[in-house]
């Protein structure tokens, strides 16, 4: 996998977005985005049903003309220009393979309009590619006779048959079962990174977007929550819906009562001792209190906004940092359910009618009791008084 970090002022930039929106009457399901996609990066859209992502990417493609603002593709603006034109090879959800071709014929088709690069007929090509996208002998093949992740790899091939600058790829894996959904993005990876092609990757997956990317664009309503390389957008979510859109995610509301990072009357839980201390790991805590329980919350890179008491700030606590009778930052509630998932124990408890979810090696029953470290809590908002 490459390199997973944000994009520097000096990357150079293969696909850029500046104030792309595009509307269907009053409708805009692509609002003002900008984005910038460096070159050799693997970049995921990635949201619920009707976010925008797809237009996105039909956007980028040439499938669709921009209502207001402008694409481009290395700096140049490609307003105008067909979508045989741009440079882009398309997989698209539902492979799009020709029945009355063979897999050879089909993957030849991508050089319908340009020669193959390198200098090399079109014969090796096709070969070059079933190669790399392990199907070395499916030349001759019928696509019917293929499985649903063997034409995904035919369509594959036959987007990257002319050399495209940029991959784009939607959906393709929606219709396969989970397993081979795992094994192949790990395989669409590896190619991607051998070939060090510039990929826009389109899902509603977020496990599927996570475990691929150099970087993710959590979309909603039409526009971007928050572009950031995987681990940032699952530890540092910026906005409740990222927080509670990615994974499994406690989100809490909670009144400032203590901002001086004293721990002198700020219980855990129902205990009478105090919360530890204001160690540095634990940048520099405040108290919160969440339905009549006090917490100490770590700041993190908020550190610099100095909430106040009676300010309300909303943090979110993933499940696998609330552990079992942890001794800071204590609740009680009762268990709701308890799904077996092999590796761990989802479950979710009943604490003051509402969700709060955890994970843990074994299944529980009854009255849970866990706790969390404050430098666990991510702080997404603060709102002043």
């Amino acid at each position: 996998m490459g390199s997973e970090r944000d994009l520097r002022p000096d990357d150079p930039v293969a696909v850029a977005l500046d104030g792309v929106t595009k509307r269907y009457g009053e409708t805009a399901a692509v609002d003002d985005v900008s984005l910038r996609v460096r070159e050799g990066e693997f970049f995921t859209l990635v949201g619920p049903s009707g976010c925008g992502k797809t237009t996105t990417l039909r956007l980028i493609a040439g499938f669709e003309a921009t209502t207001e603002g402008t694409v481009r593709f290395g700096g140049e603006s490609v307003a105008g220009v067909p979508p045989e034109d741009r440079d882009v090879g398309v997989v698209f959800q539902n492979y799009a393979l020709f029945p009355h071709m063979t897999v050879g014929e089909n993957v030849a088709y991508g050089l319908k309009f340009a020669d193959p690069p390198g200098g090399v007929t079109r014969a090796e090509r096709v070969a070059e590619l079933l190669e790399l996208v392990d199907l070395p002998d499916a030349a001759d093949r019928d696509p019917e006779s293929l499985s649903g992740g063997q034409k995904q790899r035919v369509a594959m091939a036959r987007a990257l048959a002319p050399g495209p600058d940029v991959l784009l790829l939607d959906e393709p894996m929606s219709a396969l079962d989970a397993r081979l959904r795992e094994r192949l993005r790990v395989q669409v990876r590896e190619i991607q990174s051998e070939l060090g092609i510039t990929t826009i990757y389109v899902t509603h997956d977020q496990e599927e977007a996570l475990a691929i990317s150099d970087r993710v664009a959590v979309m909603a309503g039409g526009t971007p929550e928050q572009v950031a390389p995987p681990q940032t957008v699952y530890r540092e979510p910026a906005t409740r819906f990222v927080a509670e859109f990615v994974g499994d995610n406690n989100v809490f509301t909670g009144r400032v009562v203590d901002a001086t990072g004293e721990a002198d009357d700020l219980a855990a839980g129902d205990r009478d001792e105090p919360t530890g201390n204001g160690d540095a790991d634990d940048s520099d805590p405040v108290g919160i209190d969440v339905d009549g329980e006090r917490f100490r919350i770590g700041l993190g890179d908020r550190a610099g906004e100095s909430p106040a008491p009676g300010d309300r700030l909303t943090v979110c606590v993933r499940p696998e940092d609330l552990r079992i009778d942890g001794e800071r930052n204590r609740l009680t509630g009762t268990v709701e359910s308890a799904e077996f998932l092999g590796e761990t124990t989802r479950m979710t408890l009943d604490w003051r009618g509402r969700e709060v979810v955890v994970r843990a090696r074994d299944p529980l029953s009854g009255d849970v009791t866990v706790g969390f470290d404050p430098a666990d809590a991510h702080v997404i908002g603060v709102e002043t008084e």
